[in-house]
């Protein structure tokens, strides 16, 4: 029996939203100290249950809003949930927003270190992958310019390329694949594949129903932050498409009738000549 090596039990996850905007902090200060601050509750999270196996490559579907971000950051240990417990055995390395722990002030060279650091690698390890790091991300001699004049698709290409070189147990992946142009797309994806024969679990989302069936053997559906569905790729994701895509019907195209030629008076005098 496979190992598990990820346990979401009852997690929710709450939310206090402000009634009305607040402009700045010292509107926010008086607002305070006369006691007209007022919040709403939101449940982002609901009861949410489920566990992973070592090697499951799990994908999670979901409209905008259902809280698919917000459980993979409480399992990154970005947020902490409001309620319920997660039991993780593995060393994860978060995919959420590539680039997002760069300093724009850096060249990306040094982010290179500085990244690495943050994901708890040592120094001597991130040198000795360095050169690899760097040739992935095809920056080549911009490698040594500051991050503030890269463009998104390139602190995107580094942001993978360091993340992925490393040697997680549990990989989190949020829309990381839709980055870049489609030639590196590929690439990234082709690397994530790749990993897979070492036993890698990993914790899919993405808008591409065709990506989610291409890398992963299991899904789950969440819908206004409750679980509706678990269980084979395939299976989940037809049921996705079908209740929450679905699938328009092509009206085949009428025919055009075919104009009858206008002879001009002219040309009937012409002709009579």
């Amino acid at each position: 029996m496979s190992k598990e090596v990820l346990k979401v039990d009852h997690v929710s996850m709450k939310f206090n939203l402000m009634e009305k905007k607040v402009d700045n902090f010292k509107e926010y200060v008086i607002k305070l100290l006369k006691n007209e601050l007022r919040y709403q509750e939101f449940l982002a999270l609901k009861d949410i249950s489920f566990t992973v196996n070592q090697g499951e490559r799990l994908g999670i579907l979901g409209l905008n809003g259902a809280g698919k971000s917000t459980l993979l950051k409480i399992i990154a240990g970005v947020l902490k949930a409001s309620e319920g417990n997660l039991s993780i055995k593995g060393k994860i390395v978060p995919l959420l927003e590539l680039g997002a722990g760069f300093d724009r002030q850096y060249t990306g060279a040094e982010n290179i270190y500085l990244y690495g650091a943050v994901l708890g690698y040592p120094k001597e390890f991130i040198k000795e992958k360095f050169d690899e790091i760097v040739e992935f991300s095809e920056l080549g001699e911009f490698i040594h310019v500051p991050v503030k004049n890269y463009s998104s698709g390139m602190k995107a290409r580094l942001g993978f390329s360091i993340a992925t070189i490393m040697d997680p147990e549990i990989l989190i992946l949020d829309e990381v694949l839709s980055v870049g142009d489609a030639k590196f797309r590929k690439k990234s994806e082709g690397r994530i594949l790749s990993m897979f024969d070492q036993g890698i679990t990993v914790l899919f989302v993405s808008h591409s129903i065709e990506q989610v069936r291409r890398i992963c053997n299991r899904a789950i559906i969440l819908d206004k932050g409750k679980l509706v569905a678990d269980g084979p790729v395939a299976e989940i994701c037809d049921l996705y498409e079908e209740k929450y895509i679905g699938k328009e019907k092509v009206k085949p195209k009428k025919k055009k009738k075919k104009a009858k030629p206008v002879i001009a008076e002219t040309d009937v005098e012409l002709s009579k000549e």
